[in-house]
């Protein structure tokens, strides 16, 4: 894996963080109510409209695919804090306490991204961007199907290893994107 990946990676996730954070004053914790299917939901409904403006070649609402991978990612690592806490009613959660749980999940996605990155020789840099998008959706449709199992699994990875993947994917995507504006 070359340095350039792993400056990239941090570059993307803190784009997010401050989009997260910026979130975070201006809503608190609202999204502590957000049952982990409900967030499967969230980041399914953001992929699908990746999917379209991908296949269509245009889009109504100004946003483009940017900040739906940027959704993508910080509802990913939501969903990975409430797994761990679970849903709540309380929204008074204290802002560095919610940084840290991210900067925590950020940095597990980053650690397993490193790692498949060493073994598959960053394979991710000749995909299309449309394929990463594949993947998420493919991603979701599985957590989705574990859920509806109430998380029984035999032989596959739980929904937080979906999670990461979505997470590390939706980077890729960042990246790649990132990519192609510098290029123009």
């Amino acid at each position: 894996m070359t340095a350039d990946t792993s400056t990239q990676f941090d570059s993307a996730i803190q784009a997010c963080k401050d989009i997260f954070l910026a979130k975070m004053k201006d809503y608190g914790a609202a999204w502590r109510v957000l049952r982990p299917e409900s967030l499967t939901d969230q980041i399914y409904i953001k992929a699908t409209r990746i999917r379209s403006i991908q296949g269509k070649g245009t889009h109504l609402v100004v946003e483009d695919e940017w900040p739906e991978f940027i959704g993508i990612i910080n509802y990913a690592i939501i969903a990975l804090i409430q797994l761990e806490l679970g849903n709540s009613e309380e929204q008074n959660m204290n802002p560095r306490l919610v940084e840290q749980f991210y900067d925590k999940y950020a940095s597990e996605a980053k650690s397993l991204m490193m790692d498949k990155n060493h073994d598959y020789d960053e394979a991710w840099r000749n995909m299309r961007i449309s394929s990463l998008t594949d993947i998420i959706l493919m991603k979701l449709l599985r957590v989705k199907q574990i859920e509806d199992n109430k998380g029984e699994t035999f032989v596959s990875e739980g929904v937080d290893a979906n999670y990461f993947d979505m997470i590390n994917y939706a980077v890729f995507a960042l990246i790649k994107l990132s990519e192609l504006r510098t290029k123009k």
